[in-house]
């Protein structure tokens, strides 16, 4: 695996992207990737809290299943907190695919990780964009 983002993933799916807009605030998740290694981010803002996170759990399970995705990747770039419904989706994905990665976390993000002990399901990486 290279050490950018953009180097791993080599194409956007219309089918995903059209799934993608199926999401209601398409302003805070986005698909850069689908297939065996599926990348998502929040396009490097912080996540609300009034994101209806059972709904995205939904869509990406959704996702996940259509594309047959072995590799579920979340790009925290810029995103300084993650509300703790959204560590509940994180850990329920991990369950759905053989590996879950997440991609710059914050110093606050990995202090939470740390302290849940939820950094020992995912793979934690520092890559540039």
């Amino acid at each position: 695996m290279s050490d950018s983002i953009h180097d791993d993933i080599e194409s956007h799916s219309d089918e995903a992207t059209l799934k993608i807009r199926d999401l209601k605030d398409r302003n805070v998740l986005k698909l850069y990737q689908t297939g065996e290694l599926t990348v998502v981010g929040f396009g490097g803002q912080d996540v609300p809290d009034e994101v209806c996170i059972a709904f995205y759990r939904d869509q990406l399970m959704q996702l996940i299943k259509e594309h047959h995705c072995k590799v579920l990747a979340f790009d925290l770039t810029g995103v300084k907190l993650i509300p703790s419904g959204m560590l509940g989706v994180l850990t329920s994905l991990r369950s759905q695919v053989e590996r879950l990665e997440l991609y710059n976390p914050s110093v606050d993000v990995r202090e939470v990780l740390h302290l849940t002990r939820l950094e020992q399901l995912f793979e934690i990486k520092d890559l540039s964009v």
